[in-house]
């Protein structure tokens, strides 16, 4: 079975990282699904509950993983973020048996994602600090998808990031961000070689981290323009991650023939987009996104070395993701001065070609409704929560177990979101 896409796991932290303090607040991640390929459907409660649209208005400390200029939209004084995201996906495969196809369901059901975040506004400037997941999908077959060999198939890769922006209030009008990132990476992986035969194995079973890692940094910038008092526009540049090759030590074919492993340059893509809002009545607020994620720089191949020499030949097992472009659409009702209501669309193309899907990464959703509900407890305490539908997807690998031997992948999904904010 040939693993033609990274697998991802939410949030799996290096272990140099965090002291013990942060990692008691960071609960288990496990691997986790995203709706637009590996790329979570929105970030924060706030945006999610509007389809992810968020480059335009004030999402609260999520705009780092969005706009980081939109953080420069708050009034003075500091803000601690706390976050949960819930995934539930449903993603079933069908086999090939000797008596027929038969249908197995991964096992893999409901995960969680904790975020945390501290913003301080002082003047014309905004700064502070997030530690959020970057995104995700995964899977866990057990032995079933072995051809009866009673190996384990899974895998599991997680990127992350630690983010420090600067956004600025140039003018009343115009607001401007940059923001330095350390960014993680870690994987585990049981598979079959169907090149070979081999069966690979490197995995430490952690909810915190990946028996293989790698890290390194990135940067994103963002705009801001309110351009009349009803209308605002956004944009936001996040670079592709410059990580380290990531590397662990397992076995290989039996657990008493240790190997060497090598994940070569695995790095998260190229993303921007832009964003408008518009204020159409004293209670509605409109918001509209595009963002393009530049897959095709990073998802080509699936480049792993065992002892030194490459599994899959020097080019690698093929991926061959697509670039997608994501299209956002959402709205806010202020149902009362401390009460909101959003809605929202969240829609993009499938990058998981045909000819290279595979059931350890079954990114092919294409769209989904969102449904959100924003609370002021006090001036000083809001929550806000958002629920997202992805329709069931369906598609077919012709050759996914061998020449003419077709498989296929069902998947579909409910995302919930949790975030509190407390301001002083």
């Amino acid at each position: 079975m040939l693993f033609n896409s990274f697998n991802l796991r939410f949030l799996k932290l290096p272990r140099h990282l965090l002291g013990v303090a942060i990692s008691l607040f960071l609960c288990p991640v496990p691997a986790a699904h995203a709706t637009n390929g590996m790329d979570l459907d929105g970030y924060g409660a706030i945006a999610a509950g509007m389809g992810g649209a968020s480059f335009a208005i004030d999402n609260g400390n999520a705009g780092m993983m969005n706009n980081p200029a939109t953080l420069g939209l708050r009034p003075e004084g500091t803000t601690i973020g706390l976050g949960m995201t819930v995934l539930m996906p449903r993603i079933s495969e069908t086999v090939p048996t000797s008596t027929g196809n038969a249908v197995v369901d991964s096992s893999g059901t409901r995960y969680l994602m904790p975020n945390f975040s501290v913003v301080q506004k002082t003047g014309r400037y905004t700064y502070g600090m997030g530690i959020y997941p970057q995104g995700g999908m995964g899977s866990e077959w057990g032995n079933e998808l072995s051809g009866g060999m009673n190996l384990e198939q899974r895998s599991e890769i997680g990127f992350g990031r630690v983010m420090l922006p600067l956004a600025v209030n140039v003018t009343d009008s115009l607001t401007l961000a940059a923001q330095l990132e350390y960014a993680w990476a870690s994987l585990d992986l049981k598979m079959i070689n169907p090149m070979t035969g081999e069966y690979y194995s490197f995995s430490d079973h952690s909810a915190y981290t990946g028996q293989a890692t790698g890290s390194g940094f990135a940067f994103s910038l963002g705009a801001h323009y309110q351009v009349t008092p009803l209308w605002s526009v956004g944009a936001s540049y996040h670079s592709q991650t410059h990580l380290n090759d990531m590397k662990a030590e397992g076995y290989l074919n039996t657990p008493n023939n240790p190997a060497d492993y090598r994940v070569v340059n695995a790095q998260w893509p190229e993303t921007y987009g832009v964003g408008a809002a518009f204020q159409a009545s004293p209670r509605l607020k409109l918001v509209a996104d595009i963002k393009r994620i530049r897959w095709s720089q990073t998802l080509n191949s699936f480049q792993l070395e065992v002892n030194g020499q490459p599994a899959f030949g020097i080019h690698g097992a093929p991926q061959n993701w697509q670039d997608q472009t994501v299209y956002m659409l959402g709205g806010e009702y202020q149902l009362t001065p401390d009460l909101s209501l959003r809605v929202g669309v969240n829609q993009a193309r499938n990058p998981v070609p045909d000819n290279t899907l595979n059931p350890l990464a079954p990114a092919i959703i294409k769209s989904q409704y969102t449904l959100g509900l924003g609370w002021k407890i006090t001036p000083s305490h809001q929550i806000d929560a958002s629920v997202a539908y992805a329709p069931e997807v369906v598609q077919t690998n012709p050759n996914m177990f061998g020449p003419g031997i077709a498989g296929t992948v069902t998947h579909r999904q409910v995302t919930a979101h949790l975030d509190y904010q407390f301001r002083f």
